[in-house]
């Protein structure tokens, strides 16, 4: 039942290291597209003041995320809910931080766009947006390892891609967010922070 992302044992540190000074000392953090349900038990064993709710659109995932979360036996992680990042209507209404990691690139750009506009609907002012994966900056990949990896999912589904970095940004832009602080992290991806402003 508990599946097994194995980029996420190599990156869960450094996007902690990350998320520990920009999040606030408490309230609910949403994670988005939680995937195995590896980041959130890591976050929420890390950052026991804030309360972490889990998502993912497929069943199997959320089977995952919730086995991951008895195994970690955490008062502060919500049972997953079903959210499709491109629907108009979240089931989450409010929360003081949104968490993607390793979506918007193996998705159609609906789910990037419904991602920033629903984050914009649910967060407070000042509120954090945190985005995480590989990006191409100026119109280019910032690694030959990106390029191929980009080449790859589009021959897996041409809606699927590296995403521009300046047109995620225009994006959130578009929905209140202010200019991003951008943190470069290992393995060519980025930390991208925006703020609602």
């Amino acid at each position: 039942m508990k599946r097994h992302a194995p980029a996420t044992a190599r990156n869960r540190a450094p996007i902690l290291d990350v998320l520990r000074p920009r999040l606030p000392a408490d309230g609910l953090v949403l994670e988005v597209a939680s995937g195995s349900g590896e980041h959130a038990v890591h976050f929420a064993a890390n950052l026991p003041r804030l309360m972490f709710q889990p998502s993912d659109p497929d069943e199997e995932a959320l089977a995952s995320i919730d086995a991951w979360a008895a195994t970690g036996a955490l008062a502060n992680i919500r049972p997953a809910v079903a959210l499709d990042a491109a629907a108009r209507s979240w089931p989450v209404e409010e929360a003081d931080a949104v968490l993607c990691c390793n979506m918007i690139h193996i998705a159609p750009w609906s789910a990037a766009v419904g991602l920033v506009a629903g984050a914009a609907r649910v967060l407070p002012d000042d509120g954090l947006l945190y985005l995480y994966g590989p990006y191409r900056r100026d119109g280019a990949h910032t690694a030959p390892s990106n390029e191929a990896f980009d080449r790859d999912l589009r021959r897996r589904n041409p809606a699927w891609g590296i995403r521009d970095l300046e047109a995620v940004t225009g994006l959130a832009e578009a929905h209140g967010f202010a200019p991003p602080e951008v943190i470069d992290m290992p393995a060519n991806n980025l930390s991208v922070i925006f703020r609602r402003s």
